[in-house]
């Protein structure tokens, strides 16, 4: 799980002093990959992870001497196996550089309008320009709609759009600079709205609020579309399908799934999304129920039936991972796109 959305929530609301932990580089393998974060706050509560519990006691103790402090870089070596290393037997045979910076008021703001704009379903991307030991130097939010903010002195790479554009994040030289440069995309949590609420509706909405989407659960039965059984969904609408798809502003990255179990609204609802652009359409059922609610066309490619990876599941909570499962395949997979126009 990707946990920037809730790092940014916390750093921007509450007024403690806090350690911004994030992996810049890894040499071989790791339990987690560039921009995986951490927060680290005063008091000693953390949220996010940065490996599977072999360096966050480390990361705690340098955070305390950090709080007032300038960034810092720190280099842990996992490749040996022996347990006075690193490594502690893991074998991870992997060497991680973690970014640690203090997040002070200038931060702060910048941190809070990062959170806004991916509030706001905007791509944000970020370049770190790194110093000696590499700490951070200068550092630069900007958008696709060319909106800038930051801490950044000088002039701005001319290659910025090619920086931004590689597909994953981690450290970039630049020769304008001379200097490496740390690049970084923050996306807007995936959202995946759900149509029914019966009782397979409800782990899935819970499994996915705890792996990062942004769910919506809609039903025209109050009954069952409630808080009491969908505590962790973003918002309930409780309304007739055309209705509810009324009240929803679709986009090219919602994940959608069919789980009314009745096939006039199944169809009502499939006609209506498959005006949308969106990024999967799952529909409970068979591929031949399917064809049917289709009025026996072809399936188009971004509809997934029958809804989930094939694992076999049977009952409520395994079908809502398989279908938690194919998100995730899903939303793991992105075309490089252009950064600004």
């Amino acid at each position: 799980m990707d946990y920037i959305h809730e790092i940014l929530k916390i750093a921007t609301t509450e007024p403690k002093k806090a350690v911004l932990a994030t992996i810049i580089d890894v040499e071989g393998s790791a339990y987690r990959k560039e921009g995986a974060a951490m927060l680290i706050q005063e008091d000693g509560e953390t949220i996010g992870v940065i490996s599977g519990g072999c360096l966050e006691n480390d990361l705690q103790e340098r955070a305390k001497l950090l709080l007032e402090g300038e960034s810092q870089c720190i280099v842990y070596d996992l490749k040996s196996e022996d347990d006075l290393s690193w490594g502690k037997g893991a074998g991870c045979n992997g060497v991680i550089r973690i970014l640690l910076e203090c997040i002070d008021d200038r931060l702060r703001k910048h941190l809070s309008r990062l959170h806004d704009l991916l509030q706001n379903g905007k791509d944000v991307f970020i370049l770190k320009q790194l110093g000696k030991n590499f700490s951070v130097s200068n550092y630069l939010f900007f958008t696709e709609d060319t909106e800038t903010f930051g801490e950044w002195a000088g002039a701005v790479p001319k290659q910025i759009d090619a920086i931004a554009a590689q597909e994953k994040s981690g450290l970039v030289w630049v020769n304008e600079l001379s200097s490496y440069v740390y690049v970084q995309r923050f996306e807007p949590k995936p959202r995946l709205i759900i149509f029914g609420a019966g009782s397979d509706a409800v782990p899935l909405s819970h499994f996915a609020s705890r792996t990062g989407f942004s769910v919506i659960v809609s039903d025209w039965r109050e009954a069952l579309c409630n808080r009491w059984r969908f505590p962790g969904a973003d918002q309930l609408i409780i309304a007739f399908p055309r209705e509810a798809a009324t009240k929803i502003s679709f986009s090219p990255r919602d994940f959608v799934v069919l789980l009314t179990h009745q096939f006039q609204q199944d169809q009502e609802l499939l006609k209506l999304l498959l005006q949308q652009n969106l990024r999967y359409i799952g529909v409970i059922g068979s591929k031949e129920r399917t064809k049917r609610l289709l009025g026996d066309q072809e399936i188009p490619r971004n509809v997934h039936s029958p809804v989930g990876l094939s694992i076999g599941a049977e009952g409520p909570e395994e079908i809502a991972i398989s279908i938690l499962a194919e998100l995730i395949q899903l939303k793991k997979l992105r075309s490089p796109q252009k950064v600004r126009a």
